[in-house]
């Protein structure tokens, strides 16, 4: 799974969601509790669609586009970072 050996290897990510090109540090990934594959991440560049480019976002999944590897690394996470996010049902990854 790429997106958990991103997470393993702190690397980023880059990706297409919602017509916005995105790049983040992933740090959590899984199952949200209403059932989809989704991503916690912190957003460094790109757009979004609130016009809010930086910060925490949680992306489904299903709608992230042409998901790539980057091969830089981030230093570990992010300020207001929670394990065991409690938006997530089942944790398959995280920092």
């Amino acid at each position: 799974m790429a997106i958990c050996n991103a997470i393993q290897n702190m690397t980023k990510l880059s990706f297409v969601y919602h017509g916005y090109p995105r790049v983040v540090e992933p740090h959590t990934y899984g199952i949200d509790t209403k059932g989809h594959e989704a991503l916690r991440a912190y957003q460094v560049a790109g757009g979004s669609e609130s016009g809010e480019y930086a910060g925490w976002k949680l992306f489904h999944a299903q709608e992230m586009r042409g998901l790539q590897v980057l091969e830089e690394g981030f230093a570990g996470p992010r300020q207001g970072y929670k394990r065991g996010d409690k938006a997530f049902s089942h944790i398959r990854c995280q920092l």
